[in-house]
């Protein structure tokens, strides 16, 4: 619309003072004769703007024109520029939307406010992208993300992870983005068959909106929702969690702990709560380094929560004679015949 580009226009140069035409047309992704019309427009509306010749001119704006748009402070301003990075917002089709609406943020806060906001901006990226994986493509994410907004129920031809199939008619709560992935967050059914659950859209072969409106509880909080469906798949029931004590060679330490996370019920940086069920002592962070120590041959000692005994076996087996189990027993043992079943395997010997 031609009034948000004329606000563009005034914001650009309220935040430089001065521009010239070929820059702004770029910006505005418009013709330059265009950005000269509309510099035409805000001065017939009585905003103080001019244009000059030859070298060194190019659009003006009065100094100290303002227009009446403040309020932030320098923090948040600063922490709305930082983390309006660009794939979310890209991927939903908000891409030029956001960048106007940065330019709108910077123009409006004060003049002592705007360098701290320029410097997050140039300071700060926002990568929501997992490491060594190409982020799927979701191409039914437009037919779904127009379902959430208009709040219509969803027809999911959807793919699971074993490769079966399912028609599913959705009741759509919202849009999550984890790790570069957009998961749907909804529901099925009625009464005792109501069910929340998520899909990922790139596991969506074909989605439908249909002329349905879509049901939702009262007070719908989309990231409890989220909260209690990622509970569920990182904590399964029925999953017993078992202390490991084991023996890492320092120079893999950190390795270990990063690889691991995924099999254990502490996070990276051990700062997870604690897993339903568990003694506050077998997860709590500063329990779990307090008992780190480090043996006469300098490798380090340490208690660690996982997954069942061959989530611990699967989680360090992968680095060989540099990782051992202590205790328990059974999953010293359970390591032992996993390895050398894995030995017998690549060698053709019978295990022993």
């Amino acid at each position: 619309m031609r009034s948000d580009r004329l606000l563009s226009l005034l914001l650009i140069l309220q935040a430089r003072g001065s521009a010239v035409a070929p820059e702004v047309a770029r910006e505005l992704e418009v013709s330059v004769r265009t950005v000269y019309r509309d510099v035409e427009a805000l001065s017939a509306a009585g905003v103080p703007v001019w244009t000059e010749q030859g070298r060194g001119g190019g659009i003006r704006l009065m100094p100290g024109y303002r227009t009446d748009m403040t309020g932030l402070t320098a923090a948040e301003s600063r922490a709305l520029v930082a983390m309006s990075g660009r794939a979310v917002p890209d991927d939903l089709g908000m891409g030029s939307a956001l960048a106007s609406a940065v330019h709108k943020l910077v123009a409006a806060v004060p003049p002592s406010h705007r360098s701290a906001a320029e410097a997050a901006r140039a300071r700060v990226l926002v990568d929501h992208a997992g490491w060594y994986r190409r982020t799927p493509s979701a191409p039914a994410l437009e037919v779904v993300q127009e379902a959430v907004w208009a709040q219509r129920r969803l027809l999911l031809d959807y793919r699971h992870g074993d490769g079966t199939e399912e028609s599913v008619t959705v009741d759509p709560y919202g849009l999550v983005a984890k790790t570069g992935v957009w998961y749907l967050v909804g529901s099925t059914g009625t009464g005792e068959d109501h069910h929340e659950r998520m899909w990922r859209v790139d596991r969506v072969n074909t989605a439908v909106a249909l002329d349905e409106p879509a049901t939702e509880p009262d007070g719908l909080d989309l990231a409890a929702v989220w909260e209690r469906l990622r509970q569920r798949i990182e904590r399964p029931r029925g999953l017993v969690p078992v202390e490991v004590v084991v023996r890492i060679k320092p120079d893999v330490l950190d390795m270990v702990l990063r690889v691991t996370a995924a099999r254990r019920f502490l996070a990276p940086d051990e700062t997870d709560p604690t897993p339903p069920g568990m003694p506050p002592a077998a997860t709590d962070p500063a329990a779990t380094h307090a008992d780190r120590t480090t043996d006469s041959d300098g490798w380090i000692r340490m208690t660690l929560c996982f997954r069942g005994e061959m989530g611990a076996v699967a989680a360090l087996l992968a680095f060989g004679g540099d990782a051992e189990i202590v205790h328990p027993p059974s999953a010293r043992r359970l390591m032992a015949q996993t390895a050398r079943a894995a030995l017998a395997r690549h060698t053709g010997e019978e295990p022993a």
